[in-house]
């Protein structure tokens, strides 16, 4: 086991009880550029969980509802009094190999945050004074952090001591000397943990540690960033948000997205504390980066949102004693296999949901029925040595007058029909979906009154490429239009490398794609199966096709001629993807000696494979070809099927941001290059017939 025993979890702390190409099913496929474009060059003091305009709103509401019921709660807990006594240690331990203190310093980050926060309400000096002694004696003491989970303390202690100074730093008796100080334990004993985390992983894959470990870990380096004015620890958190190799890059915590933008979360197969952990410590990343000018909570079409949508419906009563129901696909890594949605602790009343719910109703506008009715549910969010949050407080805001209209339209295409999903407005009654055969309308409607999910899978009346808008109706009419999506229907080429060329190192692209191919090492032009074909020595040569070539591909047909010198298991004929972790790869004889295609987002073991009954055979040309149709993929030689897989529930779009895209070559080094040829290699948006895949392995 990765994880430590969270069951009781010291560490939350300041949280609240597409414009899409056309088939992709990305909800606005991650814009993956520039880490923090658009901030200003100086960070906002106070800028962590709190900004002076919340603290201003807490005066003014603490003692009115439903802010007082928060307020309430955080008079009476019996860490944040001026009796409460202090014992820093020098060493703190946190792990089965060590006799565990953790609880110590959690329990003092509870005390001080609840009595700074009363300062900051009632502006009783005297609980400001208590804080910063606290915080003092623990910036002049503490010396290490020890033991096998000491990430779960650098992570949330880090983040909470940073969240402390950082409403103390206006404090007449919290020196610069003392912010120094707490400045310097943070950078010298927390950050190095958090950073090793994030970078080595604790010398494990990137996956086979949990979401809850590097969130809470990247919130305590972007905290300790924005304390200690440096962007390049903000910088690194933000990047790992969205583009990190473990599970606190959002999508992958947000793990698998269903119709109706309900994102499954990591750890949703394990429990459900775990799986809460996770999103609260996302969303005070999302939170503290958002008062520092960057949108984490609306990153790749409200990513964020889409997971807590999901875990919330999870966990909320429908009627009776009875939870909603979610979708569920299996999760594997390599060290866990969860095949079904775990009901371990659901109803998990982490203190989360006042800070989601506020910001995405009533700063935006967007309809989050779910995270609503989770918030409410928990109403009001208190605080104690598990959880400091008192989010009813510190993050209710007044209601927004007027909703959202309908966005981040998306399309893709499964089993051939056209699966729609976009945000709602949080005053809608309900939604109008309408089509169009070009862009920009006329509209014809084609379904209405979509309450709940936001979905439709609609049937064009023919192949081709068809447009889309929602509206809504509101209390006061239709609403604007949401954006346009384009979907592509039917059987389309997506790129043709005939590989006729001569000479050169460039394999054109005869679909007008632009999607050409780069020859390297040892590929070579031959005389193929009709013209010429691609030669490849088995031991450097490959093809490297396009980035983010298969991004916008759900339904899909790759067709190919193939020539094998050798038999060598785990070959390539191709193999695009990002790396270990996520690709889909065809192999000529995989290590159970037969035909092999196989898409992952999640490693080896997580791979949805299509086995054939036999390795391909060696000197002689075979057609070879894929198919996947919704979930049903098919593998064919020949012409005829060989094997079939109806669980095929990924797609290429869902492997996203694909940058190694081979042919020849594996994902993993380890594996032998393709020993062959390779001839008229073909990629089809849409799942080609049983006929159509015979008369292309028939044809002369």
């Amino acid at each position: 086991m990765i994880d430590a025993d969270l069951s009781r979890r010291g560490f939350l702390f300041g949280l609240g009880s597409l414009a899409l190409m056309a088939c992709t099913g990305r909800t606005f496929a991650s814009q993956l550029g520039t880490i923090s474009s658009n901030v200003p060059s100086a960070f906002a003091h106070p800028g962590l969980m709190h900004t002076q305009a919340d603290f201003v709103r807490m005066a003014q509401k603490h003692i009115r509802s439903p802010w007082v019921g928060s307020w309430d709660l955080l008079v009476a807990s019996p860490k944040a009094t001026l009796s409460y006594s202090s014992a820093p240690v020098s060493t703190i331990y946190r792990g089965r190999d060590v006799t565990q203190n953790f609880s110590r310093l959690y329990n003092e980050c509870a005390a001080m945050y609840g009595m700074a926060l009363r300062w900051k309400i009632t502006g009783d000096a005297t609980y400001a004074a208590k804080a910063t002694s606290m915080l003092n004696g623990w910036a002049s003491t503490l010396t290490s952090i020890q033991g096998r989970d000491r990430a779960l303390v650098s992570g949330p202690q880090g983040f909470e001591l940073a969240n402390i100074a950082e409403m103390l730093r206006d404090y007449s008796g919290f020196t610069d000397g003392n912010l120094a100080s707490v400045k310097n334990m943070l950078r010298t004993i927390f950050y190095p943990i958090s950073h090793d985390l994030l970078s080595n992983h604790g010398g494990r894959s990137p996956l086979q540690i949990n979401a809850n470990w590097y969130l809470f870990n990247m919130a305590a380096i972007m905290a300790i960033g924005i304390l200690c004015d440096d962007r390049v620890l903000f910088d690194e958190a933000v990047g790992y948000f969205k583009t990190g190799n473990g599970n606190g890059c959002v999508m992958r915590a947000a793990y698998y997205m269903h119709p109706g933008y309900l994102c499954q979360w990591q750890e949703s197969g394990r429990d459900q504390p775990h799986t809460m952990d996770g999103i609260a410590a996302m969303a005070v990343v999302c939170e503290m980066a958002w008062h520092q000018g960057v949108d984490l909570y609306g990153y790749d079409n409200n990513r964020f949102l889409a997971g807590t949508e999901y875990s919330a419906k999870a966990n909320v009563i429908a009627s009776g004693t009875t939870y909603y129901t979610v979708p569920y696909v299996p999760y594997q890594n390599g060290v866990y296999t969860w095949n079904t949605f775990s009901i371990l602790k659901q109803g998990d009343a982490t203190p989360c949901w006042a800070l989601i719910y506020n910001h995405y109703v009533n700063r935006k506008g967007l309809a989050a029925p779910y995270s609503t009715k989770k918030a409410l549910a928990i109403q009001p969010e208190g605080g104690d040595w598990d959880f400091i949050g008192y989010g009813t407080l510190a993050y209710t805001l007044d209601a927004i007058p007027t909703g959202a209209a309908p966005s981040g339209l998306s399309g893709y295409i499964s089993a051939g029909a056209v699966v729609l999903s976009w945000w709602g407005g949080v005053y809608a009654i309900d939604y109008t979906v309408k089509r169009s055969a070009q862009a920009g309308g006329p509209y014809t409607t084609v379904a209405s009154g979509i309450t709940d999910l936001l979905t439709y899978t609609d049937t064009p009346p023919a192949p081709g490429t068809w447009y889309y808008i929602v509206t809504a109706n509101t209390p006061h009419g239709e609403s604007a239009p949401s954006n346009e999506t384009a979907v592509l229907t039917g059987t389309h080429l997506h790129t043709h490398l005939p590989f006729n060329n001569t000479i050169g190192t460039s394999a054109a692209d005869a679909s007008s794609n632009g999607h050409a191919g780069t020859l390297n090492g040892g590929a070579t032009w031959v005389a193929g199966k009709q013209g010429n074909a691609l030669s490849l020595n088995g031991s450097n040569g490959y093809v490297a096709l396009p980035n983010q070539l298969m991004d916008d591909v759900a339904d899909f047909t790759v067709s190919v001629w193939v020539f094998w010198n050798a038999s060598r298991n785990s070959e390539r004929v191709f193999d695009f993807g990002a790396g270990t972790d996520r690709y889909l790869m065809l192999t000529p004889c995989a290590s159970s000696g037969v035909t092999c295609f196989s898409m992952t987002i999640t490693g080896v073991s997580g791979e949805r494979s299509i086995n054939g009954n036999a390795a391909l055979p060696i000197g002689t040309w075979v057609h070879v070809a894929v198919t996947l149709s919704g979930s049903v993929g098919t593998l064919y030689v020949n012409g005829l099927a060989v094997g079939s897989n109806t669980d095929m529930f990924l797609a290429p779009f869902r492997i996203w941001d694909s940058n190694q895209n081979w042919i020849g070559r594996s994902q993993y080094s380890s594996d032998p290059y393709f020993n062959g040829k390779i001839d008229d290699f073909r990629i089809y948006h849409g799942a080609l017939s049983v006929d159509d895949v015979a008369s292309l392995a028939n044809a002369p």
